[in-house]
């Protein structure tokens, strides 16, 4: 059957079949306008864990997703699909992440030589098996870009989306990174971890092709990530949570404030959105939660203003950890859906 011929048969009100496609919808990657790439991957995380589950979560809560959408009516038509689920990278992520504990148990404490050994060998293991991630992801993405396909990926801790970066890289010229998150992920080689979830950002910026990265929702950072913005200032622009609340309170409107930080966007954006940039009542199992963060109607009207004024290039969504319940996953489910929304538009 067609595209054309499914879209036609489908009933957008009939309740979502766990059998289908996210969102219960019927069409493969191969029909759908936007593939969205699964990476079950958390091997550095410090803090939290359960992010590799999140896409699987993500896409069971997805069937509980009303299809229409008032800003997007006619999203489902263009076709969603999630590509296949590697589970064998989530068995190897909970593999290593077992290895990367020697590492940071040997951060703490008095070790003997041959735990030291040991920590050392791991360590070298984990930073090269990020590295492979990292070029999968790449050539992964990069085949259903070069399909024609609009890309978002879907971790996974944050780490998860370098390779994405790196195939955009390839086919964009200039672009900036959006980064909504609690953390400012500029952190170099955290815990000896050179691909860490906490760096993310920072191996972003040895990317020629990415112009700026303006983060915002920031609650969180270090002293080291304070020196590398101030030796990147031309390259990356923060806007604290805390600065955003007192402007508002102020009486400047978020309008004004998102249309300040559109302004720091080149033309070409891609969306990083990390869930902790969220009020932790919203995500409250993700790795490292932090209070304060954007209410979820705050965090879409950004979105929906930043795709109405700047071409969305692909976005990434990770950190979402599902804990006893589906409310984490619920909340992601939705926030993708939206994702998808501007990336369509």
């Amino acid at each position: 059957m067609s595209k054309a011929s499914k879209t036609r048969a489908f009933d957008p009100n009939s309740p979502g079949n766990p059998d289908a496609q996210i969102y219960g919808l019927p069409f493969t990657c191969e029909e759908a306008d936007i593939v969205l790439v699964p990476v079950p991957w958390e091997v550095t995380t410090s803090y939290g864990g359960g992010t590799s589950r999140g896409p699987a979560a993500i896409r069971e809560a997805s069937f509980q997703v009303d299809l229409f959408h008032p800003e997007f009516p006619g999203l489902w038509k263009r076709g969603i699909a999630m590509d296949e689920m590697p589970d064998d990278l989530r068995k190897q992520s909970d593999h290593l992440k077992k290895e990367a504990a020697h590492v940071m148990d040997a951060l703490v404490g008095t070790h003997s030589e041959k735990q030291k050994a040991k920590a050392a060998k791991a360590l070298d293991l984990i930073n090269a098996e990020c590295a492979v991630l990292n070029k999968w992801v790449e050539q992964r993405c990069g085949y259903w870009m070069d399909q024609g396909k609009l890309v978002g990926l879907v971790g996974g801790d944050h780490s998860t989306p370098l390779g994405l970066f790196k195939a955009q890289a390839k086919r964009h010229r200039h672009f900036g990174i959006l980064l909504i998150d609690a953390h400012l992920d500029l952190r170099i080689a955290y815990e000896g971890f050179t691909n860490s979830h906490a760096s993310i950002m920072h191996n972003a910026l040895a990317i020629p092709q990415v112009e700026r990265i303006v983060s915002t929702g920031i609650r969180d950072f270090c002293a080291q990530e304070n020196e590398v913005f101030f030796s990147n200032k031309e390259r990356v622009r923060i806007i604290r949570s805390a600065d955003v609340r007192r402007q508002q309170f102020e009486g400047v409107t978020w309008k004004e404030q998102c249309d300040a930080i559109i302004a720091a966007l080149p033309e070409k954006v891609h969306i990083s959105f990390d869930i902790d940039g969220l009020d932790p009542t919203l995500c409250p199992h993700t790795g490292t939660p932090v209070p304060g963060g954007f209410q979820f109607e705050e965090a879409t009207y950004l979105l929906s203003r930043v795709a109405a004024k700047r071409t969305i290039i692909g976005f990434d969504l990770v950190e979402v950890a599902p804990g006893k319940n589906e409310w984490d996953a619920n909340v992601g489910a939705r926030l993708l859906w939206h994702l998808c929304g501007v990336l369509a538009s």
